[in-house]
């Protein structure tokens, strides 16, 4: 069973994300916070991460990609905020600032994200 990790520090997002991929068989893991996230990247070896952008600071998210990329970590990554509605700008994967395999805006329909993950899974 292939295994999520989901790193984002509103509840709500969280449970709702794990509720949909358990339902589709997945093994859900969470972090809630920068350095939880990176502990549980190393603890739990997901298969695919969602990551959030905003969380204590407002670019968590990117520093987590860059990191884990950095450190050889070659995990697909999506990430998933509402980064752009609330600066207005348009964000996307880059090499550089977001080293990630998946931008894509908050909200997000269940079945559009159940397709992506599936979609890195898959490879």
């Amino acid at each position: 069973m292939p295994k999520v990790l989901i790193v984002d520090d509103d509840p709500d997002i969280v449970d709702s994300l794990k509720l949909i991929l358990s339902a589709e068989g997945y093994a859900v893991a969470a972090a809630t916070s920068r350095d939880e996230g990176m502990r549980a990247v190393a603890k739990e070896k997901p298969d695919l991460i969602i990551l959030d952008v905003m969380m204590e600071q407002p670019d968590d998210g990117l520093v987590v990609a860059q990191d884990l990329r950095h450190q050889g970590v070659k995990t697909p990554i999506i990430i998933l905020s509402s980064i752009g509605h609330v600066t207005g700008y348009k964000f996307g994967k880059d090499s550089e600032v977001a080293p990630v395999d998946e931008f894509v805006s908050k909200p997000i329909a269940p079945k559009d994200l159940v397709a992506k993950v599936k979609k890195f899974l898959r490879k």
